[in-house]
């Protein structure tokens, strides 16, 4: 994931993308809303079962390098941060679901 990170960081340096967090958390949430659009496009908005689409893959990307972005701004190994995280996920389970409640 490391290396990863840093090829988003030198690539938005390169090429002028570095803005402020404030920027890059508005910029995710965007994307993130594009990514429920695609699934609300893949299923007809409700009308039938949901089917997968390609145009999925472009959006997820589109997501996880703002994602990247954020975490890059604030110098944050997102490696690390997954690892704890399902290190968190395992001891919920240990108690009997992956819910919060088991904090």
């Amino acid at each position: 994931m490391k290396e990863i990170q840093e090829k988003i960081k030198k690539f938005c340096k390169e090429h002028n993308l570095e803005s402020p967090a404030e920027h890059r958390v508005l910029d995710t949430m965007s994307e993130l809303g594009e990514v429920a659009k695609e699934i609300l496009k893949m299923s007809d908005y409700g009308r039938k079962p949901l089917e997968y689409r390609e145009e999925l893959k472009s959006e997820l990307g589109d997501l996880l390098f703002s994602v990247i972005t954020i975490a890059n701004t604030f110098d944050i190994d997102l490696g690390e941060d997954l690892n704890m995280v399902l290190k968190k996920y395992e001891q919920r389970l240990k108690k009997g679901s992956a819910g919060s409640e088991n904090d």
